[in-house]
């Protein structure tokens, strides 16, 4: 089946078009036919690309003032570069949706599942309507397409009461579903499964704590196939310190800086969200691979910056494998988890009694590729294993269509 994958965010859409099914899956040789994005949607100024083999194609300057025009330009660009000749070549097509709500499943895409994504787009105002959007301009392009929603949080729907439960007032979960949602979820799903296919092990027989690093962060850990705790909470600012994001505070924190300095909440949610993490400490970068460089040529403030990261990261790590009790493996993905081994070589430190032990040199060669990279007197395997949440939304696609359970 050829599926086409869409993410589309405010300004940006990303694409891939994969061509997969059981075999190919059990394989695990999808076929990528082609990838890409357009950026700055809105504007005279949109930057598209697309590449599939060696046929590369990339613009600056473009005309693309909506969505409708970008997705359009999308089947433009999969003709150009040979990946499609017929819209009709493609035969479904898969949405990376933030929020599900309720939903444990990848759904294919009904009047009823539409209005439940709606609903849970007031817990996500900033995402679900973007990636709905696509959805609505898919039907007009291809009105008898199935379109299957997958969902950044329903990875996490497995979480027992006590690690989703806020220890607030009981009914404001009850009438405002106040709780823990977990984001990321396709990626930790993906690295999981991965992971699985490595070592020959069933999910029943797998504890894993698989740690997405990126701008945004966040840690799950995974018990017998299914998340039961993960670090990103009612929205993904709990947790982690993130490329802007703070991740945990204490909440008086909040309210002395409303008084002390007459913020609006407004202003409270940019600061958290957009002016924290690696970014608010530096005064630099959010950007790990600059703050890696400018600490090494002596900045304080880039040091200092790293060294909270990893040492929110390493306190994780030790949460999670007492919320297990044992663990096969600890796995690393994203930019940061996939291409930083300092950063995996600082989070492992002073693990040794838990059972995580890096084999340094194999560290130090594992960049963006998949390597186990533990010591052998590790009792924990310790990988890096690059995600693709889009290949997972593909797959999803196909066995939702078929009728097919989602490992």
């Amino acid at each position: 089946m050829k599926i086409l994958v869409l993410n589309c965010g405010s300004s940006s859409v990303k694409f891939q078009f994969i061509e997969t099914d059981l075999e190919r899956i059990d394989r695990n040789q999808d076929r990528l036919l082609a990838r890409g994005q357009i950026e700055r949607i809105g504007t005279h100024e949109a930057v598209v690309s697309c590449q599939a083999d060696a046929r590369t194609v990339r613009d600056v300057g473009v005309d693309i003032l909506d969505h409708h025009a970008a997705i359009a330009k999308v089947l433009s660009l999969l003709q150009h570069v040979g990946a499609l000749a017929d819209p009709k070549q493609i035969e479904a097509v898969g949405h990376r949706v933030v929020h599900g709500g309720v939903f444990h499943n990848s759904q294919r895409i009904t009047p009823e599942v539409l209005r439940k994504i709606e609903d849970a787009s007031e817990l996500a105002p900033l995402h679900n309507p973007h990636n709905l959007n696509g959805y609505h301009i898919c039907t007009q392009l291809f009105p008898d397409r199935p379109q299957v929603a997958v969902f950044d949080t329903a990875f996490h729907q497995s979480m027992p009461t006590r690690a989703f439960l806020y220890a607030l007032p009981y009914e404001y979960f009850r009438r405002h579903r106040i709780r823990r949602y977990g984001f990321h979820g396709t990626s930790h799903r993906y690295v999981a499964f991965r992971f699985r296919q490595l070592s020959g092990r069933s999910k029943e027989d797998t504890n894993l704590i698989t740690c997405h690093l990126g701008n945004g962060c966040s840690l799950t850990a995974i018990q017998f196939g299914r998340s039961v705790d993960t670090s990103m909470g009612f929205t993904p600012l709990e947790g982690l310190v993130m490329g802007t994001r703070a991740g945990d505070v204490d909440p008086s924190i909040l309210l002395h800086l409303m008084a002390k300095q007459e913020m609006s909440s407004h202003e409270v949610a940019t600061l958290l969200n957009r002016h924290s993490g690696l970014y608010g400490i530096s005064g630099e970068s959010n950007d790990m691979r600059e703050l890696l460089e400018s600490s090494h040529q002596g900045h304080e403030r880039a040091r200092i910056a790293i060294d909270v990261f990893c040492y929110r990261l390493r306190k994780y790590i030790g949460a999670y494998t007492a919320v297990l009790g044992h663990v096969h493996a600890l796995i690393f993905t994203g930019g940061i988890g996939e291409n930083a081994p300092h950063v995996r070589e600082l989070a492992c430190q002073n693990l040794g009694e838990m059972g995580y032990e890096l084999d340094l040199q194999k560290n130090n060669r594992a960049v963006g590729v998949e390597a186990e990279i533990s010591a052998p007197a590790s009792r924990a395997q310790i990988y890096v294993i690059p995600t693709n949440e889009e290949l997972l939304i593909a797959r999803d696609t196909y066995r939702t269509i078929e009728g097919l359970e989602n490992p």
